[in-house]
C-alpha cells in the first residue's frame, strides 16, 4: 500500500536530545530533511555547500553517523548508483519497506499492514524491544518488467 511519507523532524528531535547544532551540521541536516529523494554522501555534500560553503566531507560523514546513532536516518545500500554505495533519507514516522529496482535504480516506499503485524509478532514472540527496522527488497520494478516486452517504453533513470 502506498501513501505519503511523513518524515520525522530531525532538527527538533536533535535539539530535544540536547545535541549541539553548529551551522554546518544544521545545513547538512536541513538538506537531508528537505530532500525529495535519497541522497548519497557526495550529493549531500554538494547541496550542503550551497547553504554553507565551508562544509567539508568529514562534517557530512560525522553528521550522518550522528543521525544514525540517534536513529533519525535510514541508510540504504542495495543498489550502487553513480558510484555511491550508500544512500540516506530522513526516517519516517512509520516503518516501511524499500523496493529497489536493480535495472533503473528507482526506489519505491511500500507500507504494509502485514509488515506491521510481522514486526509486532517478532517483538512479542522474541521478547525483543524493536527500536529500528530496515528492510530493502531488490528486484525489477513494474516499468522495467513491462519494458522487457517493449524496450522503447521505459528508459532507465539517471
Amino acid at each position: 500500500m502506498n501513501r505519503p511519507i511523513e518524515r520525522r523532524a530531525l532538527l527538533e528531535e536533535l535539539a530535544r536530545n540536547g545535541i549541539r547544532l553548529t551551522p554546518q551540521r544544521r545545513a547538512v541536516i536541513e538538506v537531508i530533511q528537505e530532500a525529495k529523494s535519497r541522497l548519497g554522501a557526495d550529493k549531500l555534500l554538494e547541496l550542503a555547500r550551497k547553504r554553507h560553503p565551508a562544509i567539508d566531507r568529514a562534517t557530512v560523514y560525522r553528521t550522518i553517523e550522528l543521525l544514525k546513532r540517534q536513529r533519525l536516518v535510514n541508510e540504504l545500500g542495495l543498489i550502487p548508483l553513480k558510484g555511491e554505495k550508500r544512500y540516506y533519507e530522513a526516517k519516517s514516522t512509520q516503518d516501511h519497506i524499500h523496493l529497489a529496482c536493480f535495472q533503473c535504480g528507482h526506489v519505491e516506499v511500500y507500507f504494509s499492514a502485514l509488515f506491521e503485524r510481522l514486526r509486532s509478532e517478532i517483538a512479542e514472540e522474541a521478547g525483543f524491544e524493536i527500536n529500528a527496522v530496515r528492510l530493502e527488497v531488490g528486484g525489477v520494478c513494474r516499468a522495467c518488467a513491462s519494458a522487457a516486452a517493449s524496450p522503447a517504453a521505459h528508459k532507465p533513470k539517471q
